[in-house]
């Protein structure tokens, strides 16, 4: 009894000094972060399409014709802009760099206004592992959202864990993403419109 007692106590000590889950850094193969919980450098790549390397933009500026150009994105992410140069377009949303090519130009040009397309996006090739019907190497479009991704896979085996499906990101920073099924499939927290970047790998358990 005397021993019970003191097993009890120790394990009862390790469980309050323990840390909690999310504190974990997410670098390991065993450790993740859950979607919910992306920095605000990682979440933005949700939702609307991210320009990615080998993408074509075509830039106009309103009564600027001089300044239209079709570019694209180099293997450093940057597209060089007359006026301001260099400028990073790797990782941002369309409207997020039209917004910041007007904020640059006014030092310029008196109210711009600036529009951006998306011209050819660079063909996307991700890989899918683990409890999924079809695994491999799967070809995407303009949609590269993880649930468009994960049905081209043919979905989930019977096997899988609906709690247990991964993002292994490696730029900017190397990065393990959690997510549930119910999460993608019912779009909660926006999970649904999840946008896979060049160099993913999807893995299912």
């Amino acid at each position: 009894m005397v021993l019970a007692s003191r097993l009890s106590t120790a394990m009862l000590a390790a469980a309050l000094v323990a840390p909690p889950l999310g504190m974990f850094a997410c670098a390991g193969p065993g450790e993740y972060i859950w979607f919910q919980q992306l920095p605000a450098d990682i979440a933005p790549l949700s939702g609307e399409y991210a320009i990615g390397l080998g993408d074509v933009l075509e830039i106009r500026v309103l009564g600027h014709e001089e300044m239209t150009l079709k570019e694209r994105v180099r293997p450093d992410g940057r597209l060089s802009i007359p006026l301001i140069g260099d400028v990073e377009a790797r990782g941002k949303r369309v409207s997020g760099l039209k917004a910041e090519l007007e904020g640059r130009l006014k030092d310029y040009i008196v109210s711009p206004s600036v529009s951006v397309i998306l011209s050819e996006p660079q063909p996307l090739t991700v890989l899918l592992f683990g409890e999924v019907t079809r695994p491999g190497a799967i070809p995407l479009d303009h949609d590269r959202r993880l649930a468009h991704a994960l049905a081209l896979a043919g979905g989930l085996t019977d096997y899988a864990s609906r709690s247990s499906i991964f993002v292994v990101r490696n730029s900017p920073k190397p990065i393990r993403i959690r997510f549930t099924y119910e999460s993608i499939y019912r779009d909660i927290d926006k999970a649904g419109e999840f946008q896979l970047q060049p160099g993913d790998i999807v893995e299912v358990e």
